[in-house]
């Protein structure tokens, strides 16, 4: 049931990205808060969600442009640090989740190229028609999500567990690692927004909170 409950998490997250709504709730941020809630972990879930956040900043949702899907990798990642115990729990579950949030962006892909099939030929274009291809397509999008947070969380939690006893760092350097490459990712979203001479604030404003949570976690 955990799992069940888990998957149509991510499933209803994941139709926020693209399919309904666009209220930013499937950013990994608050889709970890939520999947944390449902593993009775919130604060494990923020933390988890947080660093996604930080590590999928780099990717911009612009054009055809494929990019990972933050909200079922957060989801995966989540479950499978609450599911797992050790010290290396939160960094193998954050790479499991990376790792299935690019596979997440695959699937996007052959959804987009399937509702291309969806469409209604020029000559049979209707309301009905049209409103049908839609709510075919958000179904879609839906199913795909349920089936890739399960399949995700099953692989993820069976993964870890093989490696979790022989993750060779500590806790303190565990969390340093994940920062280290936090920081690299938000460089390069730096970088995109124009460079340090034009974000300077926005530099010295990571800093500072990267300095916050360093002492914080």
């Amino acid at each position: 049931m955990e799992l069940l409950g888990l998957s149509l998490v991510g499933g209803l997250l994941a139709l926020d990205a693209t399919s309904v709504g666009q209220f930013m709730i499937s950013r990994p941020l608050v889709a970890g808060l939520l999947a944390g809630w449902a593993t009775g972990d919130p604060t494990l879930g923020l933390l988890v969600g947080a660093l996604l956040e930080i590590y999928l900043l780099v990717s911009f949702p612009t054009g055809g442009a494929r990019f990972p899907e933050g909200a079922t990798a957060t989801v995966v990642a989540v479950a499978t640090a609450a599911a797992t115990d050790g010290v290396g729990a939160i960094p193998l579950a954050v790479a499991v989740g990376l790792v299935w949030g690019h596979i997440g962006g695959i699937t996007i892909t052959w959804l987009r190229r399937l509702n291309g099939r969806l469409v209604p030929a020029p000559d049979g274009v209707h309301p009905e028609s049209v409103t049908r291809a839609h709510l075919g397509a958000v179904g879609l999008d839906f199913l795909r999500a349920v089936l890739l947070t399960g399949v995700g969380i099953v692989l993820g939690r069976a993964a870890v567990a093989l490696v979790v006893r022989a993750w060779p760092l500590g806790a303190r350097d565990s969390m340093g690692l994940l920062l280290v490459g936090g920081a690299v990712s938000a460089g390069i979203f730096l970088r995109s927004l124009g460079g340090f001479r034009r974000r300077r604030l926005l530099f010295m404003g990571g800093v500072v909170l990267g300095i916050l949570g360093a002492r914080f976690l």
